[in-house]
């Protein structure tokens, strides 16, 4: 069995989509996250929001521990059958894990779109958290920090286990 953890993801909304970098997006738009070939959600309809669509929906997202990156595609339904791509966030894993990161640290995200012809096509919002389990050991972070000639405080995040 495949080692995984649980991701919740919140798409929360989307800005300047086009259809072929032209003609703004009028209506039914949707979002899939993807981890690999297995494993996707997907959003429902945003009906009305045009270029910017909100849908502030969670989803429930595996993770597998070999997996590098997180695509977030934004289509759009064309007909009952037929998806139109807009565009494709490619989110490398280590933007929300790491040591600096503890479960359930909260992530709130803006990355560009591309198109199938990498050129840029709107922004996708959204958060993302590593839901605690308890199977992983947890990490709690103690504040080392000093107070500089500026009265500023700075510091380097110690972790303990």
């Amino acid at each position: 069995m495949e080692e995984s953890y649980s991701l919740e993801i919140t798409i929360i909304s989307c800005e300047g989509l086009r259809i072929n970098r032209k003609k703004p997006v009028k209506r039914n738009t949707f979002v899939t996250v993807q981890t690999d070939s297995q494993n996707f959600n997907t959003t429902k309809l945003d009906m009305t929001g045009g270029s910017y669509p909100a849908w502030n929906e969670k989803l429930d997202v595996q993770m597998p521990m070999h997996v590098h990156f997180l695509n977030i595609d934004v289509q759009c339904k064309v007909s009952a059958s037929t998806d139109r791509f807009i565009g494709r966030a490619r989110i490398p894993v280590s933007d929300f894990t790491g040591p600096y990161f503890p479960e359930n640290y909260l992530h709130i995200l803006s990355y560009r779109l591309r198109d199938d012809n990498m050129e840029r096509n709107g922004i996708i919002n959204f958060s993302i958290r590593i839901k605690a389990s308890g199977a992983r050991r947890r990490i709690t972070p103690m504040a080392a920090s000093k107070v500089s000639n500026y009265g500023m405080v700075t510091g380097v995040p110690v972790w303990n286990s």
